[in-house]
C-alpha cells in the first residue's frame, strides 16, 4: 500500500505533456510539448504502409528518445491527439483523446507561432492544401485533387529522373540565372517537356527552377485557384525545405513567405496545442495507452455488412492481449458499424 502511494504521488509530481500525432500518407510525425507549449521531442519518420506499424514504430521512437534524455523522464504525458489521413484509425491505436482534421492542426500550430497569419500554404508528399484565416478564424481552405503536380512526390519522381539528390533541389534552383518553362498542368506532360528541354541543351540548374516555378503555378491554378492569398504567408510542410520553391512563392506571390522552424511538424504541433488546452480546461482524464502501444499487438479483419444493396466492406481492429477486443471500425456508408462498443 505504501509503494502504491509513493507511486501516485511521484507521478502527480511529474511535469505535463502533451502528445500530437499526425500520420499522413508518406510521412509520421510525434510532437512531445510542455504545457507552456515548448517542443520537447520529435520523431519523424517514413510511413510504414500501416497506420498501426507507423504508430507503434513513432511511439517507440518517442520511448526511445526519452529514455536517452536526462529530462524527459520528468515529464508525464496527460494528453494525446492525432490527426492527418488516419487520425481516426491512429486515435483508436493508440488511445488519443481528440482527433481534429490537418486544416484545423495546421491553423493553429500557425496561428499560436505567427498570430497576424493570413495565409497558410501546405506542401507534402502526396497532398497539398491552402487555409485561409482572418482575425485569427479560418474563413477558407482547399485541397488538391487527384492530380500531383503541385506535390513533393512530382519533384521526387523529376529529381531521380535528373540523377539529383531532392535534397540538393532547391540549391541548383536557386543557381539558375535564367529558368525555363516547363508545363506544369499534369505530371505527365511536365516530364515530357523536362525531357524536351534536356535535350535542347539547357542547364539542369534551369530545368529544375522551371520545374520549381511550375510547381508553384499548378498549385495557384489547382488549389489557390479563386483565392485572395495575403500577408503574412506561411509556407510549411516537407517541400518548404526547398528553396527553389520557396523563390518561386515569392517570385509569383511578389511578397516574402515565412518557412516555420519546425515546418515539418506543424500538424502533429498543432494536435499537441489543442490537446494541452482540452485537458487545461476540462481537467481531462486521459484515455491515452502510453508508450507501450509499441509492444502491443494489433490484429485486422474485414467483413461485408450485407444489410443494404450496398454490401459495405467493415474493417475491424481487435487488441487479442484483451480477448479480441474491437477497438476500431470503419468503412459503412451509413456509419451504422462506426461506433465500438
Amino acid at each position: 500500500m505504501v509503494e502504491v502511494t509513493e507511486k501516485i504521488a511521484k507521478e502527480r509530481k511529474k511535469k505535463d505533456a502533451f502528445l500530437g500525432i499526425d500520420i499522413g500518407s508518406v510521412s509520421c510525425k510525434f510532437v512531445l510539448m510542455d504545457k507552456d507549449g515548448n517542443l520537447l521531442t520529435s520523431v519523424f519518420l517514413r510511413n510504414r504502409g500501416s497506420p498501426i506499424d507507423s504508430a507503434k514504430a513513432g511511439m517507440a521512437g518517442l520511448r526511445d528518445n526519452i529514455e536517452q534524455s536526462e529530462n524527459l523522464g520528468d515529464y508525464e504525458i496527460r494528453c494525446c491527439g492525432t490527426t492527418g489521413s488516419a487520425r481516426y484509425l491512429t486515435k483508436a491505436i493508440v488511445g488519443a483523446d481528440l482527433a481534429k482534421t490537418e486544416i484545423i492542426a495546421h491553423a493553429v500550430a500557425a496561428q499560436t507561432i505567427y498570430p497576424d497569419v493570413r495565409t497558410i500554404l501546405e506542401i507534402g508528399g502526396q497532398d497539398s492544401k491552402i487555409i485561409l484565416l482572418r482575425d485569427g478564424i479560418i474563413v477558407d481552405f482547399a485541397m488538391n485533387s487527384v492530380c500531383a503536380a503541385g506535390t513533393g512526390s512530382f519533384l521526387d519522381h523529376q529529381a531521380a529522373r535528373l540523377g539529383i539528390p531532392i535534397e540538393e533541389f532547391g540549391a541548383y534552383a536557386v543557381k539558375s540565372k535564367n529558368p525555363v518553362s516547363i508545363a506544369g498542368r499534369c505530371t505527365v506532360f511536365a516530364e515530357s517537356d523536362m525531357i524536351h528541354k534536356q535535350n535542347a541543351g539547357y542547364s539542369k540548374e534551369d530545368i529544375i527552377a522551371g520545374l520549381c516555378d511550375s510547381l508553384v503555378r499548378n498549385y495557384m491554378n489547382n488549389v489557390g485557384k479563386g483565392k485572395t492569398l495575403e500577408e503574412p504567408i506561411v509556407f510549411q510542410g516537407g517541400v518548404s525545405y526547398n528553396k527553389g520553391i520557396i523563390e518561386a512563392f515569392e517570385r509569383h506571390l511578389g511578397c516574402k513567405v515565412i518557412v516555420p522552424k519546425y515546418n515539418v511538424l506543424m500538424g502533429a504541433l498543432g494536435m499537441a496545442i489543442l490537446v494541452r488546452d482540452f485537458y487545461l480546461e476540462n481537467e481531462h482524464q486521459t484515455v491515452f495507452r502510453g508508450l507501450e502501444v509499441a509492444e502491443i499487438e494489433f490484429t485486422t479483419s474485414a467483413f461485408n455488412c450485407g444489410d443494404c444493396p450496398n454490401n459495405c466492406e467493415i474493417v475491424q481492429v481487435k487488441m487479442p492481449q484483451e480477448g479480441n477486443k474491437i477497438i476500431a471500425r470503419w468503412g459503412s456508408r451509413c456509419g451504422k458499424w462506426d461506433q465500438v462498443d
